[in-house]
C-alpha cells in the first residue's frame, strides 16, 4: 500500500505538489491522471526518494522507503524509458542493477523471460525502440519482485500488442494482491485497467475516487433525431426538459422530467412522430476528466 500525506515539494519560488494526500491501496490498479504540467511525475520522484520533499510524508507498507534495508523488494518503478546507458546489453543493466540492490543474480533471467525481452537480452540498450526500453524498465522494477509498483506513462512506446500486455502485467499483480500506482495519459487505456483513480491538477488533488464513481459522476443524456424535431423540441421543452438542438438532433439530460429514452419514444408515439435514431449516453472517463480539471490545466489550447 502506498499512502501520501500532505506532501509539498518546491522548486524555487514554484510549487509543483502543494499538501497533496491520498492512497493507493493493495490488490487494485490505482490510475494516477492529471493535465500536462499537474505535478504526476514530480509526485512519483517523491514517493521514491529521487526527489527531496519540503512537507508532508509518503509511506511504503506503512513506514517511510529510507527506512527500508531493501526497498527493491517493496517497490519498483518505472519513471524514464530514455535514462538506460547504450553501450550496455539488456542482460548487463539488469546484472548492474540487481547486484546494487542485493539480489540474486538468477532473477535477472527471469525477469528478462518475463517481460519477453530474452531474444534481446545481448543487444545493446541503445539499439532498443522506445517499446523495448519501456519492457526493460519494467523488468528492472520486477528484479526484487516488490510488493508495490510505481509506473510513469509504461504504454508509451508500445505497439496494441504491447499494451495488451502490460495490462496483462498490471491486472495480474493488482490480482495477487500487489498495489499498482500508474500514470498516463491514454485516458481509455486507464479506463480498462484502472480500478480507482487519484485526480490532480496543480500540484493538489481534485479528487479520490472508484471507476464506477468517477463514470457515474457524468450526466446521462439522450440522443433522438426525428422526422420533425422543431415540433419534438416544443413537446420535450413542455415537459421541462432543457433540450439542446444540434445538426444530428436533439440532446436532453436524463432527469425527472425525461427519466429515460423511453419517455422520448412515448412522446414521439403520441405526437405520430417519426423516430430516425434514439440513444442514450453515459459520458466516458475521458469526458468526465475534461470536465474536472477544465479549470486546474497548467497548459491549455486556444479554443
Amino acid at each position: 500500500m502506498l499512502k501520501v500525506d500532505k506532501l509539498t515539494k518546491r522548486y524555487g519560488r514554484t510549487i509543483a505538489v502543494s499538501d497533496l494526500s491520498f492512497h493507493a491501496p493493495d490488490g487494485a490498479v490505482t490510475g494516477f491522471l492529471g493535465p500536462n504540467g499537474a505535478g504526476k511525475s514530480t509526485t512519483m520522484r517523491c514517493m521514491l526518494g529521487l526527489d527531496k520533499i519540503d512537507g508532508g510524508s509518503v509511506l511504503v507498507d506503512g513506514k517511510p522507503l529510507r527506512a527500508t534495508v531493501h526497498p527493491a523488494s517493496l517497490v519498483g518503478a518505472v519513471l524514464d524509458a530514455g535514462w538506460y546507458h547504450p553501450g550496455r546489453t539488456a542482460r548487463g543493466h539488469l546484472r548492474v542493477t540487481a547486484a546494487s540492490a542485493g539480489i540474486a543474480s538468477s532473477r535477472v533471467d527471469e525477469v528478462l523471460e518475463t517481460v519477453g525481452l530474452t531474444p534481446a537480452a545481448h543487444r545493446r540498450v541503445g539499439g532498443f525502440s522506445l517499446g523495448m526500453k519501456q519492457r526493460l524498465g519494467l523488468a528492472s522494477a520486477l528484479l526484487g519482485d516488490p510488493h508495490n509498483l510505481i509506473l510513469d506513462e509504461p504504454v508509451n512506446g508500445l505497439d496494441p500488442e504491447g499494451v495488451h500486455w502490460m495490462r496483462e502485467v498490471m491486472r495480474s499483480a493488482a490480482e495477487e494482491g500487489k498495489c499498482v500506482l500508474v500514470s498516463s495519459h491514454l485516458l481509455s487505456e486507464m479506463q480498462v485497467v484502472a480500478d480507482r483513480l487519484v485526480v490532480i491538477g496543480q500540484g493538489s488533488l481534485l479528487g479520490e475516487y472508484s471507476m464506477d464513481e468517477f463514470l457515474a459522476q457524468g450526466k446521462r443524456t439522450i440522443q433522438v433525431h426525428s422526422d420533425d424535431d422543431a415540433t419534438l423540441y416544443s413537446l420535450l421543452q413542455g415537459l421541462g426538459a432543457e433540450v439542446t438542438r444540434t445538426p444530428q438532433g436533439l440532446v436532453l439530460p436524463v432527469g425527472s422530467h425525461v427519466p429515460d429514452s423511453l419517455a422520448v419514444s412515448r412522446t414521439c408515439r403520441d405526437a405520430d412522430i417519426l423516430i430516425h435514431s434514439l440513444q442514450e449516453s453515459t459520458p466516458s472517463l475521458e469526458e468526465n476528466f475534461l470536465q474536472l480539471t477544465e479549470t486546474a490545466a497548467v497548459y491549455r489550447a486556444d479554443k
